[in-house]
């Protein structure tokens, strides 16, 4: 039976500890880590997001300010505002809610933040030092993930990780991560043959592809590290990852929940990557 990741409790130790280190912050720069979060339109998923994202900058004693805009807001209406916030001394990080609706270019506005407040870690510049190993900020989702990996206390050096997914927001970055801590990495996506073969031999497998319980039992490896990254909402209302949990958890070593595992590290390191955003500044 694996060992369940307790992503809500990994995630309040370090909020607890970033507040600790945002008082000395202020203490001896007398500056107050702010962040600016953008959300166009009413998606419903969007606005629970934010609303979790302004409790966790009031939690760790950040100003907050969230920007509520119509779904019809233009796009040179956002990159206004954008451009202004890069100006703006008492913002260090700059977040847009994705996704954003179909008439406005995401990339564009993603192009248009300040590389030194994209605490989302979605700027062209920021991949670019991903990819080279020096980025300001490393995306949300992966870093918290590398995170949960590390509570495990395994050695990911020499281990077969595979990510299935490719996204740009967590499955490209992802795999980038763990091939800078030496693990053999592949990368699975729709197009992979016998993806079961592939998964069945992961010593690390990372689920990131939004599909509800497509990893099944049969395709993981005994005593592997599972992590789900899927969000998935069924016909009855709950919520449920891409990894069939009930299978999954008497074959791995160690496995996140569905909600309560990846979900609140990825807030938390927000909060981190804000106040790395205060201190380059300071």
């Amino acid at each position: 039976m694996a060992n369940i990741i307790d992503g809500n409790k990994i995630a309040k130790d370090i909020r607890l500890k970033l507040r600790e280190e945002t008082l000395a912050f202020k203490e001896k720069t007398g500056l107050v880590p702010g962040l600016a979060v953008i959300l166009v339109g009413e998606d419903p998923a969007s606005q629970v997001y934010v609303g979790r994202k302004g409790k966790a900058c009031e939690e760790v004693g950040f100003l907050s300010r969230e920007y509520r805009l119509p779904a019809d807001t233009t796009e040179s209406k956002l990159l206004t505002l954008i451009h202004d916030l890069n100006r703006d001394e008492f913002i260090h990080g700059i977040l847009v809610q994705l996704p954003l609706p179909k008439h406005i270019a995401t990339d564009k506005i993603i192009a248009a933040i300040d590389p030194h407040k994209d605490v989302d870690g979605f700027h062209p510049y920021n991949v670019g030092g991903l990819v080279t190993g020096s980025p300001l900020f490393i995306p949300c989702t992966p870093r918290g993930i590398m995170e949960l990996i590390a509570s495990t206390r395994i050695e990911l050096a020499g281990k077969d990780a595979v990510v299935v997914g490719r996204s740009n927001i967590v499955g490209k970055p992802m795999a980038l991560l763990l091939l800078a801590q030496n693990a053999t990495v592949t990368m699975c996506h729709s197009k992979t043959r016998d993806l079961p073969a592939v998964t069945s031999r992961a010593d690390v497998l990372i689920a990131a592809i939004g599909r509800a319980r497509m990893i099944t039992a049969d395709m993981v490896k005994d005593g592997a590290v599972v992590i789900d990254v899927g969000v998935n909402r069924l016909d009855n209302g709950k919520l449920a990852g891409d990894v069939a949990f009930d299978e999954v958890v008497a074959k791995a070593s160690y496995i996140t929940p569905v909600p309560g595992g990846v979900g609140p590290m990825t807030i938390a390191m927000l909060m981190k990557n804000t106040l790395d955003a205060a201190k380059m500044k300071a």
